[in-house]
């Protein structure tokens, strides 16, 4: 009989194996999931796309995402969570190697689509580290491997590389290279995990009447604002730096790299303080820095005519590129920290069935990431006001700010009153 300090020590040894691979498994896959927002220029180029193609072309491997990711989360929940991340890890090689064989659109309408498995790979690569970590961690767990995220970024770094040295379809080469060592990594490292106990225990019919009630959907749909309105900055950010500071395009898309990659790594901050001081008040002091951030942000440049006694007094109000890319750092980081506080509630909530859970946020933030975009643009046609987008997003956070703040009273309420549910 192993003493419980055994089993501790062997699952922490367990995770330490399990956690890189399923972060970097993660970070190749994000990469993979915006390789045509970088490479797609090139693309358009080459095959002469219209702006509707090309729309289509982007749009693609978000869209597919959303719809595996639920699928992936049930496939993982009921044949094991491995099994499903080799699955998607395959599927990604077979696009990559689509990418270097194919010259027309629709062989790379195909390959965008495929890239869709990068979904699910999240949903099943969550349920996988959570298997293998204690409460106590898992807040920090979920972190780690949230921030694998960053990956996402590394395209505006190894395209215009690759294409300068060689060709942009060297990215394609190296992320089916990477993709095979990490198949081979999963497959020599780790074991089988086969069909879960938990099956024989809830029925379908249960996980997903599970989803609909209490606060776990909820709670799923304030991640899905958080993380959509992340994802959509990120996309959004280098066009509106170039256009309201009258930089380069590739000079916006390096500055952006500011809000991404401290946003992604913030996730463990999130996850780490949460473990330590509970999940709802780090979410709540989150989004009320996001707020913070977002009523700066949003004040757009401004000249204010003043009538003095002998002439008209001019006063400029526009904020430096120092002090925009300051607060955009501050709202990455609140965004990061909120996202890795909300996540944990939502998986500590539902650790058996953390995939499916894990399939249910991806969708509520690709679904969001997908709206906003459009938004912002209908916004900015309209008004004419860039920073528009952040009034928007400020209206966003905070209603949700206060919907959260109420649903945890009313949670602390029910506890205090019935101790016994």
């Amino acid at each position: 009989m192993h003493s419980q300090a055994d089993q501790d020590d062997d699952r922490l040894a367990s995770l330490a194996v399990v956690l890189p691979l399923a972060l970097t498994g993660f970070v190749v896959a994000s990469g993979c999931w915006t390789l045509f927002a970088v490479a797609g220029v090139h693309m358009r180029a080459e095959l002469n796309l219209s702006s509707v193609q090309f729309g289509v072309l982007l749009a693609m491997p978000m869209a597919v995402s959303a719809l595996m990711a639920i699928p992936a989360g049930l496939a993982a929940y009921r044949y094991g969570a491995r099994e499903i991340m080799l699955v998607c890890l395959f599927g990604l090689a077979v696009c990559m190697a689509i990418l270097l064989l194919t010259d027309t659109f629709a062989g790379y309408l195909i390959a965008a689509a495929g890239l869709g498995f990068a979904g699910g790979f999240y949903a099943a690569g969550l349920q996988f580290v959570t298997s293998h970590c204690e409460v106590g961690r898992l807040g920090l767990v979920l972190g780690v491997f949230g921030a694998g995220v960053t990956g996402a970024g590394f395209n505006y770094y190894l395209v215009p590389l690759f294409h300068s040295a060689f060709s942009w379809q060297g990215v394609p080469l190296a992320y089916l290279i990477t993709l095979l060592l990490v198949i081979a990594l999963l497959l020599m490292l780790t074991e089988a995990t086969g069909e879960t106990e938990s099956v024989h225990k809830r029925s379908l019919r249960q996980i997903v009447d599970s989803v609909r009630q209490g606060r776990n959907l909820p709670l799923c749909l304030y991640f899905g604002v958080v993380a959509g309105s992340f994802f959509a900055l990120a996309l959004w950010l280098p066009d509106f730096l170039s256009a309201q500071f009258r930089l380069t395009v590739d000079e916006g898309a390096r500055l952006a790299q500011y809000f991404v990659l401290p946003g992604a790594l913030a996730q463990i901050v999130g996850g780490g303080l949460s473990d330590r001081f509970g999940s709802s008040g780090v979410a709540t002091k989150a989004l009320a820095g996001c707020l913070l951030a977002l009523l700066v942000l949003s004040y757009p440049p401004m000249t204010l005519f003043i009538q003095g006694i002998e002439q008209e007094l001019v006063v400029e109000f526009v904020l430096p590129i120092s002090v925009e890319g300051m607060f955009a750092v501050v709202l990455g980081v609140s965004m990061g920290t909120a996202m890795g506080s909300l996540q944990r509630i939502v998986i500590l909530a539902n650790r058996e069935e953390a995939s499916l859970f894990a399939g249910v946020l991806l969708v509520c933030a690709s679904a969001m990431a997908f709206a906003l975009p459009v938004l912002f643009g209908m916004v900015n046609q309209w008004f004419g006001v860039r920073t528009a987008v952040f009034m928007i997003l400020f209206l966003l956070l905070g209603g949700s700010l206060l919907l959260f703040a109420r649903q945890i009273r009313r949670e602390e309420r029910r506890v205090l009153l019935h101790p016994e549910i």
